[in-house]
């Protein structure tokens, strides 16, 4: 485990490969949740990587490297504290970098109709997980466990280990999984009775000379952390997997019988959250009261365009790299007779034209006799329409430079919003050229 930079993220290299891949801790790249949770990018994977992100999380660590030389992480002892341990002994280095969360803003959740899983964050001024489990077993019963704060996982979640059921042993093991486990690195719930020949079969299966149930309900003879261990375990698991969306969560998480495919999905659904997040932070905050810069009067001055192609009502927002418009949409606009008349919508060309033409604003607002000028589309690139606009709306069209301009050529991300979300976004590339213009 190698420190990293600021912004890194957690990453995976497989040394033993050629080229030695570099894999992100990304829940796009899981590909497996099979008893663990695997990554993939290519032909190169790391699987079981969850015990190490819960940690890497549970010591509120952004940045890491983690070069591993086979495709599986170590099991250890079934837990999250190795991991920690080790990187206790390395010692922590605080970054100049402020830390970005994904903040849990309104309720989201996931359900599994079949297993009865479901997974659900709320609000929260800090990252708290509670998780319940039962699996309709007369040893294990129901249990609870919760960690209100990070601090405390060290001590209160980090040295649970992972536990199976008998009923489950003979199918791992001859789907050739667990090879790695034995009886010191996790739990067996007996949940069945065995007899002295069964108990002989399994221990020549997983290379012991006999194997005893000298507890109820434990076939190993180890003592249990915790009475709620299992609980607290799966509460481990969530903190791991939750940790492929990139960013440390404020939120209150509750799972109610998870797992690693229930925890990947639910994962997607944050990180789906957290990027609409990132793309509204943008959002210009502007009162549309106040008095504009520009009104449709000024504009056309600088604008060549008229009814009925004049897409911007005002100028609210303007400096070097960026400038905001507003475009009000009525029923009344001619648009609306001949495009989805009984149920009118707002073209998307023509919001990444509104857009386009609030650019134009900015870029010859900076000549001599804007009026002289045209601004004309050389490309539009990764263009997005994500909602719908539809009359009584009004559009909040931001335009930034994404480089200087030169010989009159102006390359801008444009982002338009409809309520606080985003309507349609995209890569605008445009060329000014004098021209004469007639009123």
């Amino acid at each position: 485990m190698r420190p990293a930079p600021a912004n890194h993220g957690i990453k995976f290299q497989r040394v033993d490969i050629e080229e030695s891949p570099i894999l992100t801790a990304d829940v796009n790249k899981v590909v497996s949740t099979n008893r663990g949770t695997t990554i993939k990018l290519g032909d190169a994977q790391v699987s079981t990587i969850e015990h190490a992100l819960s940690a890497i999380t549970g010591m509120s660590i952004d940045n890491i490297l983690i070069e591993i030389d086979g495709p599986e992480v170590p099991i250890m002892d079934g837990s999250a504290l190795p991991f920690i341990e080790k990187l206790r002994e390395a010692g922590i280095e605080e970054q100049d970098e402020p830390r970005e969360y994904f903040e849990v803003l309104e309720p989201i959740s996931y359900k599994d109709e079949v297993t009865g899983t479901e997974l659900l964050a709320l609000p929260s001024e800090n990252f708290e997980v509670t998780a319940m489990i039962d699996f309709n077993s007369p040893v294990l019963g129901h249990q609870y466990a919760n960690l209100m704060h990070i601090e405390d996982y060290e001590k209160e979640i980090a040295p649970c280990r992972t536990f199976v059921f008998l009923r489950e042993l003979d199918q791992l093991l001859n789907q050739n999984l667990i090879k790695g486990g034995d009886l010191d690195n996790a739990i067996v719930i007996v949940d069945r009775l065995m007899d002295e020949e069964e108990l002989q079969k399994l221990a020549a299966k997983i290379g012991k000379t006999d194997v005893k149930v000298e507890k109820e309900g434990i076939l190993n003879t180890i003592d249990l952390h915790f009475k709620n261990e299992p609980a607290r375990h799966k509460l481990l698991d969530v903190i791991g997997d939750l940790a492929l969306i990139g960013k440390p969560i404020k939120g209150k998480i509750v799972a109610t019988k998870p797992g690693h495919t229930a925890n990947v999905e639910f994962a997607k659904l944050l990180k789906k959250k957290m990027i609409e997040q990132r793309k509204l932070r943008g959002m210009p905050k502007i009162d549309l009261n106040d008095e504009p810069l520009m009104d449709t009067v000024q504009i056309k001055n600088i604008l060549p365009h008229r009814y009925p192609m004049l897409l911007v009502d005002k100028i609210m927002e303007m400096s070097e790299n960026h400038v905001v418009g507003v475009k009000a949409i009525t029923f009344n606009e001619q648009i609306f007779q001949g495009h989805f008349p009984k149920q009118p919508l707002f073209p998307g060309v023509l919001q990444i034209e509104a857009l386009a033409q609030v650019g134009g604003v900015l870029v010859l607002s900076r000549v001599e006799d804007p009026q002289n000028w045209s601004t004309y589309f050389l490309k539009i690139d990764q263009v997005k329409f994500k909602n719908m606009v539809r009359p009584g709306d009004t559009l909040v069209l931001k335009m930034e430079l994404l480089s200087p301009i030169r010989r009159g050529i102006c390359h801008m991300y444009g982002t338009a919003y409809v309520g606080n979300k985003v309507a349609s976004e995209g890569e605008l590339t445009a060329q000014i050229v004098k021209t004469n213009h007639e009123s």
